[in-house]
């Protein structure tokens, strides 16, 4: 059964950092890119970026230059850090493989204040 819990979320200011976690089960982490995707209030769930098993990313261009997504194989863990933060992006974060399966965890919130 593929397991996906995220943390690390919570309230920063604008301009501040986070550092959210995702472990995965093993199942759906070793042979397939992993991405970040979130929703904000009000709005659809929207694609973040991506990594490739060997480490290979890419961003949308909102959070292109000021996120940054990372693994670590041995331990079946995608990281999403996230620099320079602004209001707008307020949002739970999920992790998934991409494409994304129907298996979604439960996500977890952030919340950046002006």
């Amino acid at each position: 059964q593929v397991q996906l819990v995220e943390s690390g979320g919570g309230l920063v200011q604008a301009g501040g950092s986070l550092r959210l976690s995702c472990a995965a089960s093993g199942s759906i982490f070793s042979v397939n890119d992993m991405g970040w995707y979130r929703r904000a209030p009000g709005k659809q769930r929207e694609f973040v970026g991506r990594i490739s098993s060997s480490g290979f990313t890419h961003y949308t261009g909102s959070v292109k230059g000021r996120f940054t997504i990372s693994r670590d194989n041995a331990l079946n863990t995608v990281y999403l850090q996230m620099s320079s933060l602004r209001p707008e992006d307020t949002a739970v974060y999920f992790c998934n493989q991409v494409p994304p399966s129907m298996y979604w965890g439960q996500g977890t919130q952030v919340t950046v204040s002006s």
